[in-house]
């Protein structure tokens, strides 16, 4: 990892205005935690819809989606890649330290309203494997997205679509789609560190998490070798 990106591409990254507008996804997560205690609801009553329904299917990808693909994506666009590509520096350590950026900044978005939403439902250890789902998820995720915004002009609509189109629509049809999703992977995963009526897995989890594993390295060697063709070819988008 190069110490100089990840503080560049943290600066840059926090100091876009967009990134901010995520803000109210994490605190409606929690509202919604809050109000349905406020009412008396039991957290069975609640929970899978605010978890799963909300958490783990737009929270934590859109949260992903936006900063995984404006860690390089938006570099790419106006051309202040090329001053990266420039540098001596290995294309691999370039797209794991945009990787490793954008997966802790995700991370923490993701993971803190849902360790806080855990802590609401009154199960502890439900609140530190959701932390744990969303690290993972968020790995998955941001490595996926990474590698649109080198593949297309237009990673956040083909994002946009793998998330709500592949998990979103048909994830809830076909339930082969399903073994291809991060979202089922995530909350298989969950479920196993600690099992709830909250959260139901559809995927095995040794499958989840293989499957996780394949996510990550696919989408992260594509992107090396993608961003590799960029300054092989003199490519600013």
């Amino acid at each position: 990892m190069n110490a100089t990106i990840a503080m560049i591409t943290t600066r840059g990254l926090l100091g876009r205005r967009r990134i901010w507008l995520l803000v109210p996804m994490p605190l409606l997560l929690i509202g919604l935690a809050l109000l349905a205690r406020g009412v008396g609801a039991e957290p069975a009553e609640w929970g899978e819809a605010v978890i799963g329904g909300l958490g783990f299917t737009a929270v934590l990808p859109v949260i992903a989606l936006i900063i995984g693909t404006g860690v390089l994506g938006s570099e790419i666009d106006d051309g202040t890649i090329t001053h990266i590509l420039s540098k001596p520096i290995p294309r691999s350590e370039i797209i794991f330290t945009k990787l490793f950026v954008a997966t802790g900044v995700t991370a923490l978005f993701a993971g803190i309203p849902l360790f806080v939403v855990g802590l609401i439902a009154g199960q502890p250890a439900l609140a530190f494997a959701l932390v744990v789902g969303a690290v993972i998820g968020s790995l998955a995720y941001c490595s996926l997205f990474l590698m649109m915004s080198v593949l297309t002009r237009r990673p956040v609509l083909v994002g946009l679509a793998y998330v709500v189109l592949w998990e979103g629509v048909l994830g809830n049809i076909l339930s082969g789609t399903q073994k291809l999703s991060v979202q089922q992977y995530v909350q298989a995963i969950v479920d196993a560190l600690a099992p709830t009526d909250l959260l139901h897995g559809n995927v095995a989890v040794p499958l989840s998490c293989v499957m996780a594993g394949v996510f990550v390295v696919l989408s992260t060697a594509y992107a090396v070798q993608r961003l590799r063709t960029l300054s092989v070819a003199g490519e600013t988008g």
